[in-house]
């Protein structure tokens, strides 16, 4: 550190912002950047303090990584699984925009002789994360250019969102970090599953339909952005290949439906049009059915009470001292990927899910992907422990 004072290097920096952080009363914006530095401590503290330079914008942060340009990547990752995970349930919601940028800083002692950083690298990353919608990362052309090639695992993990312009008329290239709908989906997932806690009848099945369709709906998403990443790292004969085998496929079931819906009608055909439907000499009794209907009801209320993680999930939210000291976190590296299960409930797919934070306690995991047998191991996490997880699918 002492030797790069006052010299102009490049480095990346990680710009984060509370948003509606202003219009908080006094107690609100005290709760919301405690828990905000909590989450944000999570999420450097594997980088060398050397390595890093911190500054407090009082609406949020930003953080300076002079050694590798991955743990600005990392730190958003972290960030953003904390902020999905807990960030959403909390009173007053933490919200937050984020934006990474690889540019010039030039390194400098602030009026109290601490470290400090100006230049162009630190005022793009404000820009870059002023475009960013609520739960969003954005990241700048410069830092996309770089990171996407030290493998073929991040270049998958950004899409192009085109070009913003600033209020200064100057013109930004940026890629988002996941996919879009994310931090949204997750709130509907919260509120969905509020509505299903607080209602009975058929409010009660209509909730539960929306959350198996909304799980439907994202893992086909999935399969697709998966797919869209597998053919964009395939050689050009075998795009050509894929493309011709999906051609004929989709020619082939065109031509079975229309010769379904031109075939001539055949003697069955006729006769089974002609008979004519009997009555049913025993009605179906709607008391009957509707009391079956309230039953299953029942049964679907008494599933969604179970506990996970050790508690009920209505008392999921964590305290300020249980997320600073309190709970244990779970590292994960898996290859290529894997949903990963936690008591049996699904907490996301890795990467990009890098950690968890989990109550003390014995818990059961789960790596799952569809092609190789589950993953299986129980931990044993103690308060504030470190626990790390490898595994590779092969």
């Amino acid at each position: 550190m002492e030797q790069r004072n006052n010299k102009t290097i490049i480095c990346s920096v990680f710009f984060l912002d509370i948003v509606e952080y202003s219009k908080k009363s006094v107690a609100g914006q005290i709760s919301l950047k405690e828990r905000f530095n909590a989450f944000l401590s999570i999420a450097i503290r594997d980088v060398p303090v050397n390595d890093r330079i911190i500054l407090d914008t009082g609406d949020g942060a930003a953080i300076s990584f002079l050694g590798d340009i991955e743990d600005a990547l990392q730190a958003a990752l972290s960030m953003r699984s904390s902020l999905l995970g807990e960030g959403v349930r909390m009173e007053p919601t933490l919200l937050v925009r984020m934006g990474i940028n690889l540019g010039p800083v030039r390194l400098v002692k602030d009026i109290n002789g601490q470290p400090n950083i100006v230049g162009d690298g630190i005022n793009v990353a404000q820009r870059v994360m002023g475009f960013a919608d609520t739960g969003q990362v954005l990241v700048s052309r410069s830092y996309y250019d770089a990171v996407s090639r030290l493998s073929s695992e991040y270049s998958g993990m950004f899409h192009y969102q085109g070009s913003r312009t600033d209020k200064h008329v100057r013109e930004h290239e940026v890629y988002a970090i996941g996919y879009p709908g994310d931090f949204t989906s997750t709130q509907r997932s919260v509120a969905l599953q509020e509505q299903v806690e607080h209602s009975t009848g058929w409010r009660h099945i209509l909730a539960q339909s929306q959350i198996v369709w909304s799980s439907f709906i994202h893992q086909v998403a999935l399969w697709e952005r998966r797919g869209i990443s597998a053919f964009r790292h395939i050689t050009t004969p075998q795009k050509v290949a894929v493309l011709s085998i999906v051609a004929i496929f989709a020619f082939s079931m065109m031509l079975g439906i229309y010769k379904l819906a031109h075939r001539p009608a055949t003697s069955v055909d006729k006769k089974v049009v002609a008979v004519k439907p009997e009555k049913s000499s025993q009605p179906v009794s709607a008391p009957v059915a509707a009391s079956a209907v309230v039953d299953a009801t029942k049964l679907t209320v008494v599933e969604a009470d179970k506990k996970v993680q050790g508690v009920k999930q209505s008392s999921r939210v964590r305290t300020l001292a249980e997320t600073t000291g309190g709970p244990a976190v779970v590292g994960l590296a898996i290859v290529p990927w894997g949903e990963v299960y936690l008591d049996g409930n699904l907490q996301g797919v890795s990467p990009p899910l890098l950690e968890l934070q989990v109550v003390a306690g014995t818990h059961k995991m789960e790596i799952r992907n569809s092609s190789f047998p589950v993953y299986k191991q129980v931990i044993k996490a103690k308060p504030g422990e470190k626990i790390k997880i490898k595994h590779s699918f092969k």
